[in-house]
This record gives C-alpha cells, structure tokens and sequence, in this order.
C-alpha cells in the first residue's frame, strides 16, 4: 500500500510477490481483515469459482473493474469507482488491487487483502487528458512479473462495466502489447447469480429496509405534497433502516413517475406538488451492506381512474401466475410465457423484460446484468437465485408498476416483501 511505484529501486519486488505464497482471507491482520462480510471460505470459494469458470474460457489473467466484483471478490467497498480501479486476478497467486493512491488506504480497511497487494498509482495520473491511470497500472503490473505469467493466453476484461471506459481499454492494450484482451462475458457476474445462505441472510436485512422506505413514501404522499420531499422521506427510511438492519446508499435514486408522466418509467422526482385524484409509480430499493431489495407499489391521491383499476387486477393476477410457476428446474422463458399469455387473455401486451437478476448493487444500476426474464432468454431457474419482477405497464398518458423481489428456493419461490399487491388508495 505504500505505493509499489514503478522505477529501478522496486527491481526485486516481482520476484518477491512470485515467490511468496498466495495471502488468504482471514490470514491478514488489517482492520478489514478482522472485519469481513462474509467468512474467509466464503471468498475463497468465490475466488476458486472465479479461476474455475477463468480455465472453462482459457483465461490466464482476469482484469476486474466492476466495484460490484471488485466487493464480491475482496470486500472492498468505498466511494471511490468514479476514478478508474482494477483488481488483477491471475489463474494462480496473490490478487493484486489497483486504485488511486488516495484510495489504497481504504481498501485496508474494508477488504482481505495484505498491505502489499494493494496498489495506490499517483495522484498526478488522475484526470489528465495525455496520460491515464492505467498506463502506470500496465507498467507496475510488468514490475511485479504479472505480464509474461499471463502472455500464454488471452486475459480477460469485464468489456460491459459501467466504469470501464475505451481510454482504460486503450491504455491496457497499449501498455501490455503482450496481452490478448478478450471480453469476460460478465464472468464473476454470473458466478453471482447463486445466493449464498449468508447472502440471502443480507437480503433479508435489506428487504426490511425496504419495508420502511415504501412505508415512508406511503406516508408522506398526499395532495399539495412536494415530490422531493417524498424523496427526502424515502431516502432517510433508506438510511435509517429498521433496528440492526441498517441502511446502505441505492444504486438507484427513488423514482416516482406521476400522473400523465407515470407513462414512462425512471423519473426521479422534482418540486412538483401532488395532485388529487393522481397516480404514482413508487420504485425504490432497500440496501444493507451493498445487497439490494428493490419494491415498485402504485398509489392514488384519492379516486383512481378506471383504466388503473382495470391493470391493477391484470397485472396482480399475471404476476400471481408467475410465482406459481417460479421453481428450480423451469425456464426463465417459461416465466415470461406466462406473464405475456395472461396479460394477452386481456388484450395487453409488456415489451420490456419481466424481470432480472439482483444481488450486490452500485451506481448506476442494481442489476446484475446477466440473466432477464423474457422469452428470449433460456436460462435455468435454481435454488439461490434472486430476481426483480417488475410487472411495469407504461400505456399512453398512465401507467401502473408493481414489482416483487424474489428468492428462487428449493421448491418454489418466496418473496422478500410482503406489500399487498393492488393499487394503494391514499
């Protein structure tokens, strides 16, 4: 952490770092070390699934950029993803985390990793238009001999991060011409997919942050009542969260499309006041130690329009079959089949996907970018999955959302929530 920067005096340090044996969760004695998430054989399992899945692609090297990875595989978990971050997962020895020098500090103090394998590049690379972070990353990366350990194959890179950008990619390619960069197809992310128990205890925890959120919206709703102030409602429930369950930061901001705007899905909230006799799409997420329980719920400021009245029993009905038919072994295919039959019987039909899969959550987005409920996708329900359900219906000039996050169990389904599904009167 003091900085393994580049140049003659670290001309040992790749040696040292080859020679030594991989560090291993629980063995450290940092303050993040003594503070884990999860236990020590949690992340080394998580590690060798990793290197099992990196062998099945003919990896040699996997470079990890996405905070939501980085945190899953090392605990790792600070505001700092807006500047560019690595972690380098070699097939075999000590994972190496790079970050701004600012950072590396922190990294101590959330995560497993030793002092040494956590690299802090100087601040004069930040937001420079000549130079990039990564420039420096590629060069420590061959000072530590990492660079001719993973020429023999193609190293992978999480290509669809949200902080990966062309300048990373381009900084990568040009420092390690060695290297064959390859797309990882969210590798680590559909490692994700399975919850483990002390995964789904989290979830848990964070549905009941959740509950007091919605109950915070509900209750502040009301004619004359200013949108941010709902917002500002929502998002204290979202910190406070309930006794032990405290609340994390969302990845995503509370929405509240509104009246004729409730058409569309993903608007934030502004001064405008609510109206009576108006509708509002609620979508908001419940978050403790970064796993995420989204819930959407559709309330009414008085006497709801008739064609809401008519989707609030549709749509609860469809979303009713769907969780009959939820269960390991079935098709996520099948799922969306049932959703859209139901909704055809009256006339109605979802273009977007009926739902995705959640777990670990930073900005901008709460999924986890692998599998989607819909007919195109043929992926196989298991035990440990867990999805959003977002049964939203965006007509012309109303809309109507209701959502479920749910747990894929061994004979069935269970929901983390328990808000009835209707429309809400206010």
């Amino acid at each position: 952490m003091q900085g393994m920067r580049p140049g003659a005096d670290q001309g040992g340090a790749g040696a040292e770092v080859n020679a030594r044996p991989e560090p291993r969760p629980g063995e450290v004695d940092t303050i993040g070390a003594r503070s884990l998430g999860f236990a020590p054989e949690e992340y080394l399992a998580r590690i060798s699934a990793v290197r099992g899945r990196m062998r099945d692609q003919g990896l040699s090297a996997l470079i990890v950029t996405d905070p939501a990875n980085i945190y899953y595989l090392t605990g790792y978990n600070a505001w700092s993803f807006y500047t560019p971050q690595l972690l380098f997962v070699p097939a075999s020895g000590p994972l190496t985390l790079f970050m701004r020098d600012m950072d590396a500090r922190g990294a101590s103090h959330t995560s497993w990793l030793p002092p040494e394998d956590i690299v802090g590049y100087p601040e004069r690379y930040v937001q420079r238009p000549h130079i990039h972070p990564f420039d420096w990353v590629a060069f420590a990366l061959r000072q530590r001999w990492e660079v001719a350990r993973a020429s023999t194959s193609p190293v992978g890179v999480e290509m669809d991060s949200h902080f990966f950008s062309p300048r990373a990619f381009r900084a990568l390619v040009n420092g390690v011409p060695e290297w064959r960069l390859v797309d990882s197809f969210e590798l680590v992310n559909w490692i994700r997919a399975i919850k483990s128990p002390a995964e789904i205890a989290l979830m848990r925890r964070a549905a009941e942050v959740t509950t007091e959120a919605m109950d915070a919206a509900l209750s502040t709703i009301g004619e004359g009542v200013g949108q941010h102030e709902v917002a500002a409602a929502i998002t204290a429930a979202q910190t406070r969260g309930r006794g032990e369950s405290w609340g994390d930061y969302p990845a995503i901001v509370p929405l509240m499309p509104t009246g004729e705007s409730a058409d569309t899905p993903h608007l934030s909230w502004t001064d405008r006041e609510f109206a009576a006799d108006e509708s509002v799409s609620i979508e908001l997420a419940g978050v403790h130690r970064r796993y995420h329980v989204p819930l959407a719920r559709t309330a009414v400021i008085g006497r709801p329009k008739q064609e809401l009245v008519r989707l609030e029993g549709v749509v609860a009905e469809a979303l009713a079959a769907v969780l009959e038919s939820a269960a390991p072994g079935v098709p996520t295919a099948e799922l969306a089949r049932t959703w859209n039959r139901m909704l055809a019987l009256h006339g109605l039909e979802k273009p977007s996907r009926l739902g995705y899969s959640i777990g670990i959550g930073y900005p901008p987005d709460w999924g986890e970018r692998t599998i989607s409920i819909r007919t195109e996708d043929d992926q196989i329900l298991q035990a440990g999955m867990t999805f959003h359900l977002i049964c939203g219906m965006w007509m012309n000039g109303y809309g109507y959302e209701l959502s479920e996050s749910i747990l894929i169990t061994d004979s069935g389904v269970e929901t983390f929530t328990d808000f009835p599904r209707e429309l809400i009167r206010l």
